[in-house]
């Protein structure tokens, strides 16, 4: 099983073990567009793989901060108490790269900088690029995707 992510296409594809493809799924990664450095608020490229799957059987629109559930459901009020936060909602692949100075260790490490693919409000856009620097995908889709992929699964982020 792997994961294409394609930049351009503003997509992400799931394969079986054989190449076939399972899934198509309307992501939207950074803003910024695309780059590996600390701080760039940019989607790393490259050959990258699921480190850890975060937020089993949590609700759809649960809210994540630093990793954990703070026991909130995404709403509009929470939304208008919280203008300024950047929404990681109802499940996490964190993501962790495999080229060393290309998308791991140093200044350009993956998962230092935190890169997952992750549920957003159901209100922001897919399919243009409006990100920190994640993958960001409909809660739906990440909960599909969530329950077929295992830790390990290899992520291949094209420009």
């Amino acid at each position: 099983m792997k994961i294409d992510i394609f930049l351009d296409r503003q997509q992400l594809v799931l394969f079986d073990d054989v190449g076939g493809q399972l899934a198509n799924y309307k992501i939207s990664s950074a803003a910024r567009g695309a780059g590996e450095q600390k701080g760039s608020f940019q989607t790393p490229r490259g050959l990258h793989v699921v480190r850890a799957k975060l937020g089993y059987q949590l609700p759809l629109n649960a809210v994540l901060v630093g990793r954990r559930p703070t026991g909130e459901i995404y709403d509009a009020a929470l939304a208008q108490a919280y203008p300024d936060r950047d929404w990681i909602l109802t499940r996490i692949l964190w993501l962790s790269g495999l080229e060393p100075g290309v998308n791991r260790l140093g200044q350009v490490d993956t998962m230092q900088r935190y890169i997952y693919i992750h549920g957003t409000p159901d209100c922001e856009p897919m399919g243009v690029p409006v990100s920190h620097g994640c993958i960001r995908m409909r809660n739906e889709d990440i909960v599909d995707l969530f329950d077929r992929v295992p830790p390990g699964t290899r992520v291949n982020i094209y420009e």
